[in-house]
């Protein structure tokens, strides 16, 4: 049990894990986020410019990420443990 690990990048979330877990706002599905994507938010942590939804900037790069499924918040994966509090959100809905 528990044995199967989906990987992004450097994260590794088990499949069962993933698919119990939703986001604490709103109850919807969450999927892992691209690398592509992570690279973008990390590059804009780098430069101070990321906030999570509670206004307090991200100061820590992400190991990766779990998307809600109407591609609004991001929740970060640190060390392969979401980060699934509603003010540690991210917010990617106007990211381009």
């Amino acid at each position: 049990m528990g044995e199967t690990k989906e990987s992004a990048g450097k994260v590794n979330i088990d499949k069962e894990l993933l698919a119990i877990l939703c986001c604490p706002e709103t109850k919807q599905e969450v999927t892992l986020a691209d690398e592509g994507l992570i690279a973008q938010l990390n590059a804009r942590v780098g430069r101070g410019e990321l906030k999570n939804k509670s206004g307090q900037p991200v100061s820590e790069k992400l190991d990766g990420g779990l998307i809600r499924a109407d591609r609004k918040i991001l929740y970060p994966i640190r060390e392969d443990i979401p980060v699934m509090l509603i003010e540690e959100g991210i917010p990617i809905e106007n990211l381009s």
